[in-house]
């Protein structure tokens, strides 16, 4: 019997081509599983490395929840022309707090890996309220609600007690101290606003992005050469 003929055989044999079906799924999910059991072993860590603060974390989501990912990746390759314009490329470690990771292979805009402290925090509101403004040609299109939807604060310890369960390594006084950590941030923030005639309340959701925006790429500061991040600026 040739090989095409077994084959419309297993065909005709319902039950025995999905219980083989069934076995073949279940030896790639293994496959593929259990090298993520060990991923902790495998990716090294950076000591420079923390968890976002409270106020970052909330900023994230608000990062996640208008898509910024769609046009923005925060992974630098390491080639000399995405690190001449990036600053240093990305370390795996550099993600290991990071619950889904913000990579891509897409550009509409920048990569934001090394966004962090490039530009002032009244930069960013601006940016938000009128990216033309910033960035002469940009076709990013405003996000004014930022500017006075209030900030939802009732989940922070409750996003942090999950982050943990994945291995972020918040403290019980950490997520005990949520809100008074997230509120003496955003009321850093909100002075620094202040002092370049920018007048916001502390609670605003452009508060917490511009938190988050400032962080990225702060933790790990790589240097030398062309590659570094202040070239890169």
């Amino acid at each position: 019997m040739s090989t095409e003929n077994k084959h419309r055989v297993l065909e005709g044999k319902a039950l025995t081509l999905t219980i083989m079906t069934t076995v073949l799924m279940l030896i790639g999910g293994l496959v593929e599983l259990v090298p993520l059991m060990a991923v902790e072993s495998n990716v090294p860590t950076l000591a420079e490395v923390k968890p976002l603060t409270p106020l970052e974390l909330e900023g994230r989501d608000l990062y996640l929840r208008e898509g910024c990912y769609n046009c923005h990746s925060q992974m630098i390759r390491p080639f000399r022309s995405e690190t001449m314009r990036y600053g240093e490329y990305s370390r795996a470690g550099e993600f290991v707090y990071d619950h889904p990771f913000q990579w891509g292979s897409k550009r509409t805009g920048p990569d934001l890996a090394r966004i962090g402290g490039k530009y002032p925090d009244a930069w960013h509101y601006r940016h938000m309220e009128d990216p033309q403004s910033t960035s002469q040609g940009s076709i990013m299109p405003p996000y004014k609600w930022l500017l006075t939807d209030q900030l939802d604060p009732s989940l922070t310890a409750r996003k942090m007690k999950a982050l943990r369960t994945v291995g972020v390594p918040y403290s019980d006084a950490e997520i005990a101290d949520a809100a008074g950590l997230r509120d003496a941030q955003a009321r850093s923030i909100a002075d620094s606003l202040a002092q370049t005639k920018i007048t916001v309340e502390a609670d605003r959701e452009i508060i917490a992005l511009i938190a988050y925006l400032q962080r990225l790429g702060t933790d790990f500061q790589g240097g030398g050469g062309d590659g570094s991040v202040e070239a890169g600026r």
